[in-house]
């Protein structure tokens, strides 16, 4: 059920009438009147109802549907705004986002998802360190592709029955390294989703901010970005957890319990290799859309990687939808899309809603004035400081709305020289919140095992948080001028 809170709602009121009536400076920015305070008042509005989640976030994101329009901000008529307020719910991230999804709810549907994250767990090994480390790898893996909150809904069952054997033959509760086991599936799903475009609603919402702005970032190119990020992390994120579990961990192994698992999927079925053919039809897509949006571009004027991408998902999606499944039925039936979190379509139309009413009401230059000092900083120190804050409020606040507030305020806050690096790494950052139940829909599932708990999750994620958020800046520094230029 969804929980309205009235007293952080008022909040955010009272926060927007507070940029409304006191600070003049806004109110009285040149040529552009009031537009400055009417879009910094609306966009305050919404940080606080994101950060404290004072509403479902999601109904959050459509405010500036009603808002920018009544107050004016984008300065075309009445008309005009509301066309400028709606048309980023629209923006071709969104439908890639959807297309996205939707493929990975058929590849739930025909259960290829469980198949891979199994066979993952059998080539890796099951000895406690291996196991450890297969259930890291498996977890990180599926959640490229699929949402972070159903890869660990998908994985939690696994892990508890590995658990469950391992106690079994130990005769005794494994109190560490079940926690450690169970936090792999947590911080594995969170990290994978960096690793691609699709992998979780802030990559599509940093894509498409760039975009807005001049700088392209291709499925490939963001692949070459996450990826490696990716597989930087695992091992840092193995190490801390063996560190945890170490201390109880089983001389047994769950060899058996994988075998029996992976048994009782049996023969891998006409509808799993459909899905899993449909999939590396789209990815090749994917990966191919720069060249295609450059030899389409002379016929289509206009074209955007964006576009590309989004229609080969949404293609590919509505052909699952039609097509026969072998079993019977369909490779993606009706009933299965209530599985896809259409709510984050919202989230990302909200976003870049707010993004595009900062920049054109005149607000994002009146920031940039303010802000110059941070510029002022070494290019490290402001990738640094931009990735730690961002961990930071991520830590208490979900990942997507982190990545739509630290967005609009870091674009005009970093030097332009770091600008594209500096918004890479907080996104990045963004998704690095290990530290608390609250931070990430997989820790919470996770923390509902029984098997976790608080105090020491605080202290062995905070150290991962931190790690990550200098790594996130060292990376970036490094990389995103390599791969965008």
């Amino acid at each position: 059920m969804s929980r309205v809170r009235p007293w952080r709602l008022a909040a955010g009121f009272a926060a927007a009438a507070a940029v409304l009536v006191f600070d003049s400076s806004l109110h009285h920015a040149g040529e552009l009147g009031a537009r400055p305070a009417r879009a910094a008042a609306v966009a305050l509005a919404m940080a606080v109802w994101w950060l404290t989640e004072a509403l479902p976030i999601h109904w959050t994101a459509c405010v500036p549907l009603a808002a920018f329009p009544l107050a004016g901000v984008f300065g075309r008529g009445p008309a005009g705004d509301l066309a400028a307020a709606v048309a980023p719910y629209f923006d071709p991230y969104c439908f890639l986002f959807a297309g996205g999804m939707m493929i990975a709810a058929g590849i739930e549907q025909q259960g290829l998802h469980r198949r891979l994250a199994l066979g993952a767990l059998a080539a890796i090994g099951t000895d406690p360190r291996r196991l450890l480390a297969g259930v890291l790898v498996a977890t990180a893996s599926v959640s490229l592709w699929i949402s972070n909150t159903a890869t660990a809904a998908m994985m939690l069952p696994i892990g508890l029955a590995l658990v469950a054997q391992l106690e079994a033959r130990d005769g005794r509760r494994l109190e560490r390294y079940g926690m450690a086991l169970l936090l792999a599936i947590a911080w594995g799903a969170n990290l994978g989703g960096i690793g691609t475009k699709i992998g979780t609603p802030p990559n599509a919402q940093l894509a498409g901010f760039l975009e807005r702005s001049g700088t392209p970032v291709s499925f490939f190119e963001f692949l070459l970005l996450g990826l490696p990020f990716v597989a930087l992390m695992l091992p840092a994120a193995w190490a801390v957890l063996w560190r945890l579990g170490r201390r109880d961990a089983p001389a047994a192994d769950a060899r058996e319990v994988v075998r029996t698992q992976l048994a009782a999927l049996g023969r891998v079925s006409g509808g799993e290799r459909a899905v899993a053919a449909a999939f590396l039809a789209v990815a090749a897509l994917w990966i191919a859309s720069s060249p295609l949006t450059a030899a389409l571009g002379a016929r289509i004027p206009g074209l955007r990687t964006a576009h590309v991408e989004g229609g080969a998902a949404m293609a590919v999606a509505l052909a699952l939808l039609v097509l026969p499944a072998p079993g019977g039925g369909r490779l993606l039936p009706w009933r299965a899309l209530s599985r896809v979190p259409w709510s984050t379509l919202l989230l990302l139309g909200g976003g870049f809603a707010l993004a595009a009413a900062v920049h054109e009401s005149g607000l994002a230059a009146w920031m940039a004035g303010r802000l110059a000092g941070i510029a002022a900083l070494p290019p490290l120190a402001q990738l640094a400081a931009a990735s730690t804050a961002t961990v930071a409020i991520s830590a208490l606040a979900s990942n997507s709305a982190t990545t739509a507030v630290m967005l609009v305020v870091l674009a005009e806050a970093a030097a332009p020289a770091v600008r594209v690096p500096v918004l890479v790494a907080a996104t990045i950052a963004a998704s690095c919140d290990f530290a608390l139940p609250v931070g990430t829909p997989p820790n919470a599932i996770v923390f509902g095992s029984g098997y976790v708990r608080i105090p020491v999750m605080a202290r062995y994620g905070a150290v991962l948080d931190l790690f990550a958020a200098l790594a996130a800046a060292l990376w970036c520094a490094w990389a995103v001028p390599l791969v965008l230029g």
